[in-house]
């Protein structure tokens, strides 16, 4: 089977660069090294400051700036919308035109929209390739908007996980294909007597909840990722944590690190805890967690009881925050080769790449074009 030419549409808003702004950044990241380790001709398309190491195509998020009539308008969008919405339009068009790859080799065999936004949807019956949509989150307005209008032949849905095809099952029918990590990177760690939380500091990802649990459970807790939401992180996470300039502080937040500084902290933890307000449509950090094998403590929200099992972690029910405390204790109990072990297995970048190599090369055909 050749090698594909593969065009993947990344966020225009944060650029696939470490430390990552989230677990989307990571995902493309991994994918696009991945396919490119197998042969593929990989082209990126993302946010300006992406990883030269990428080789990233910049998508044009050109500067905006609306008229003194345009801004007057009360239900005119923010300019930050109005650049992504430019950025992804030219995109799309150019694709439409059947605009090659950078090596003048012909067009692309497929298209993977690996963004959230709604124009590689909207706009997939206009490219002569087949276009690979992978949902990364329950659905949001725009992007329902467009999958519920769009009528494309062409266009393949990939789901995270079962819980959120289920949500998307009403408007359509995608496969489920569970995000994988890079076991190279995230290697099995010593363990340690503190607990550890990553990911953005905002509302819906709930740390305070990781705080109140580790206080009630008696274990240290370091808080890894960027602030996201600084009102919420001011009102509702630093009064929980010590004094900052403690060195020798219990509960603290370590501030936005690099994968690999993360890993290590990761790995020199007793248990990995994850506390989601919203129906989490996957959780990454449990997979980076486990791999590193890290035992998992979590709500049963979203994605997580697909994710976590009785070998991997503990689950407590949502919003139980003495509940939580209970898992984090029984958790520090389980084997870490065992939980390494049952994360490469199920959650190993092979595993991933080995699905959407499969959808590939079933869309290409579809097509009538030879794979």
């Amino acid at each position: 089977m050749r090698p594909l030419r593969i065009c993947v549409i990344a966020s225009s808003r944060f650029p696939i660069a470490e430390p990552y702004a989230g677990g989307l950044e990571a995902h493309t990241a991994a994918l696009v090294v991945e396919l490119r380790a197998r042969g593929h001709d990989v082209d990126l398309f993302a946010a300006p400051g992406s990883s030269p190491a990428l080789g990233a195509r910049e998508l044009p998020v050109a500067p905006f700036a609306s008229s003194p009539a345009a801004r007057a308008d009360l239900a005119a969008p923010p300019e930050t919308w109005m650049r992504e919405h430019h950025a992804y339009l030219d995109l799309m068009l150019g694709l439409h035109r059947g605009a090659g790859d950078r090596g003048g080799r012909g067009t692309y065999d497929v298209v993977h929209n690996n963004s959230l936004h709604h124009l590689p949807v909207a706009m997939a019956s206009t490219v002569p390739a087949p276009v690979v949509t992978t949902l990364h989150t329950p659905p949001i307005p725009w992007l329902e908007s467009a999958v519920g209008l769009s009528r494309a032949t062409n266009t393949h849905f990939i789901a995270v996980s079962d819980a959120t095809r289920v949500q998307w099952a009403p408007l359509v029918d995608a496969e489920v294909v569970h995000n994988g990590v890079d076991t190279d990177a995230w290697v099995l760690g010593p363990g340690g007597d503190r607990a550890v939380w990553s990911g953005r500091l905002v509302p819906e990802k709930a740390p305070h909840a990781a705080v109140l649990a580790a206080r009630a459970a008696g274990i240290p807790l370091d808080l890894i990722g960027p602030v996201g939401d600084p009102e919420y992180v001011a009102t509702q996470v630093l009064p929980l944590l010590d004094d900052p300039g403690d060195p020798h502080a219990d509960y603290r937040h370590l501030g936005h690190l690099t994968r690999a500084a993360l890993a290590r902290a990761v790995g020199s933890a007793a248990v990995a805890v994850l506390t989601p307000a919203w129906e989490e449509p996957f959780g990454l950090v449990a997979a980076e967690a486990m791999s590193c094998g890290t035992p998992v403590a979590a709500y049963a929200r979203g994605a997580l009881p697909e994710i976590v099992d009785a070998d991997t972690g503990r689950l407590a029910e949502p919003d139980d925050v003495a509940g939580l405390a209970a898992a984090m204790r029984d958790a520090t109990r389980l084997d870490r080769v065992g939980v390494r072990t049952s994360a490469v297995k199920r959650f190993g970048l092979t595993a991933m790449v080995d699905a959407y190599e499969d959808l590939y090369r079933r869309a290409v055909h579809s097509l009538g074009q030879a794979a």
